[in-house]
């Protein structure tokens, strides 16, 4: 074949296959309108926040709420305390992908029970593939952020339990409790179906959905079992109060994906929010600490530890909502009232909530909920928009609060009844509780 067929051919064979890629290209963009659409609507920056955000919130919960419960119980059950927490962030990390984001978040109609619970359309993220998108965010950054909230919520519980109950118990317990308590109250508040939702009840990081929901979980789990062994009778001090430090530490550090990434955006409100979550617990730790002076005669290390965290769960239902001067009161009024609940309310009705679950976050969630319809009035600073009106906000918040505390309440006696009778009892032996739950239970010893 000559030089000049070839080329003649080549020529040909090239036209041949240009006129066919204009037919080729409008097929593929067929094809692919909804992932282009999705890699417009996502930015990079709030999808890079949100990821930072969600590991953050993991370390509030393994290692942050593990160590810092690990250190507030005695030396014997230190191990069981960081398995219940580590165990049941696997658990739960599980079911809400199972079906707990479904139930949660899925359906948006008005009919039925829509206001109350989502549906199943989405079990194991069906429906939620990777160019799903969440407002500027692939809705698996979402799913995954919403999930740490969950896991966290119920570990706390498992504080207010701690030192006297079966390890099976409680991981069953926590099962229920997350299936028909966090899920129902996360949808009424956080979906855009949920009942409070659309009454406009205020909870930007969790103050109903997370601590008034562990928090009288923790309490009426806590009555239920009965005091641990000595309870009022010997003293029972934490025995490493370093490891309390450095939970509280990471809880503080985790808490500004918690609050912050709650924004779900990297702007303006989540700098906000950021800002409150150092200047809230900062005003709670120095007021508990005075008031321990005060009252007490010393100001106590675990007191400014314990005020610190009660200060992140009373800004949280605020964070994005209230202004400066707002999250400096919000944060001092919940360390002088958690404490009162800690040192007085706990000893004069006599539960023991071993590690002040309901005292910091029961009391300080309740404290945080009704707060932020104070703090986010526009005259006060606050970030309640045009119109904004206290007093009909006073009395959503107060609303959501109270089916908050009733629905928690309710859910956790049947729950561990259910277990109870499953399990043939709910805490370990006498002899168990006496040796420990770490060799009684695990059959290991944290310390030789």
């Amino acid at each position: 074949m000559s030089i000049k067929t070839s080329k003649i051919l080549g020529s040909a064979a090239l036209a041949a296959l240009l006129s066919t890629l204009p037919a080729l290209g409008q097929d593929i963009a067929a094809e692919m309108p909804s992932a282009l659409e999705a890699v417009a609507a996502i930015d990079a920056g709030d999808t890079a926040w949100m990821l930072v955000s969600t590991l953050l919130v993991i370390l509030m919960t393994i290692p942050g709420l593990a160590l810092f419960y690990g250190g507030l119980v005695r030396s014997k059950n230190i191990l069981s305390i960081l398995t219940q927490v580590f165990a049941g962030f696997a658990l739960i990390a599980l079911l809400w992908v199972s079906y707990g984001y479904s139930l949660a978040f899925a359906g948006s109609g008005t009919g039925g029970f829509s206001a109350f619970i989502g549906d199943f359309s989405n079990l194991f993220l069906g429906a939620t593939g990777p160019d799903a998108v969440f407002g500027t965010i692939p809705e698996l950054v979402f799913v995954v952020f919403q999930l740490t909230f969950a896991c966290i919520t119920a570990t706390l519980i498992v504080g207010g339990i701690a030192e006297r109950m079966k390890f099976g118990a409680v991981m069953a317990f926590l099962a229920l409790w997350f299936t028909f308590s966090y899920l129902p109250i996360a949808h009424m508040v956080w979906s855009e179906a949920g009942l409070f939702f659309q009454m406009g009840a205020l909870d930007f990081a969790g103050g109903t959905v997370v601590h008034i929901n562990s928090g009288i979980a923790a309490l009426v789990a806590a009555i239920v079992l009965g005091p641990r062994l000595g309870f009022m009778k010997e003293p029972i001090p934490p025995h490493n109060l370093v490891f309390v430090f450095i939970g509280a530490s990471l809880l503080w550090v985790g808490w500004f994906g918690f609050n912050a990434g709650s924004a779900l955006a990297a702007n303006g409100i989540a700098a906000q929010a950021f800002l409150n979550t150092i200047t809230a617990p900062a005003a709670a730790a120095l007021a508990w600490t005075l008031a321990e002076k005060l009252t007490r005669g010393h100001a106590s290390a675990l007191g400014a530890f314990s005020g610190a965290v009660a200060g992140l769960v009373a800004i949280t239902p605020a964070a994005g909502f209230a202004g400066t001067l707002g999250a400096f009161g919000l944060g001092a009024l919940a360390g002088l009232v958690c404490l009162w609940a800690v040192l007085s309310l706990k000893p004069w009705l006599k539960y023991d909530d071993s590690l002040d679950v309901f005292g910091i976050h029961g009391i300080g969630g309740i404290i945080g909920a009704i707060g932020t319809a104070i703090v986010a009035d526009p005259i006060l600073g606050g970030f309640g928009g045009d119109g904004y009106a206290m007093g009909g906000q006073l009395v959503t918040q107060i609303l959501a609060v109270i089916v908050a505390i009733v629905w928690s309440a309710l859910v956790t006696l049947v729950a561990l009844l259910v277990v109870k009778a499953l399990f043939g009892g709910l805490r370990v032996s006498d002899t168990g509780e006496s040796d420990g739950l770490d060799l009684s239970t695990h059959g290991e010893r944290a310390y030789n």
